[in-house]
């Protein structure tokens, strides 16, 4: 099962807002694909939020955008930023890529980013969103969210 970013939004509006709090802080986050033969590939990568979609746009032929044209399947880190603070925690997005063809489609996403031309754009189907932070210096918390399940949080000491 998979869910876009408006319907996680929806599901888990304070987990979705922390999510985009942390992407926005930085700029650049890693990107992690399948290679062809298997094993994984970690790349930079800017994302946007806009119109209820988590969107990928990649250089034109880039490795990243061909391993997502063979496998979909991708995991999304936000970058953690200097030191050890990582204020608003460790967010990793989790999903599937679908390239976005449709000329309307890209215009619309050209004239809201204004990315250099040509490009490749994925929009993204989630299949899990999962925040790391520490609570009170004393507790490590894991809040992990899937389509369709409630948001599970793990406490450990």
């Amino acid at each position: 099962m998979t869910a876009n970013w408006a319907a996680f939004t929806e599901a888990e509006p304070d987990l979705a807002r922390t999510a985009e709090e942390r992407f926005g802080a930085f700029t650049h986050h890693v990107l992690a694909t399948l290679r062809k033969d298997g094993s994984p590939r970690t790349t930079g990568l800017e994302v946007r939020f806009l119109n209820g979609e988590l969107w990928l746009g990649m250089m034109p032929d880039s490795l990243k955008a061909l391993d997502l044209r063979r496998d979909p399947r991708f995991a999304l880190q936000a970058n953690p930023g200097e030191g050890q603070s990582m204020g608003g925690g460790d967010v990793r997005i989790a999903g599937r890529a679908i390239e976005v063809e449709d000329p309307q489609q890209k215009a619309a996403y050209g004239e809201e980013v204004e990315p250099p031309e040509p490009f490749h754009l994925f929009r993204t189907e989630l299949t899990e969103v999962v925040r790391t932070f520490v609570e009170d210096d004393k507790y490590l918390v894991v809040q992990i969210w899937q389509p369709g399940m409630p948001l599970r949080t793990i406490k450990r000491t």
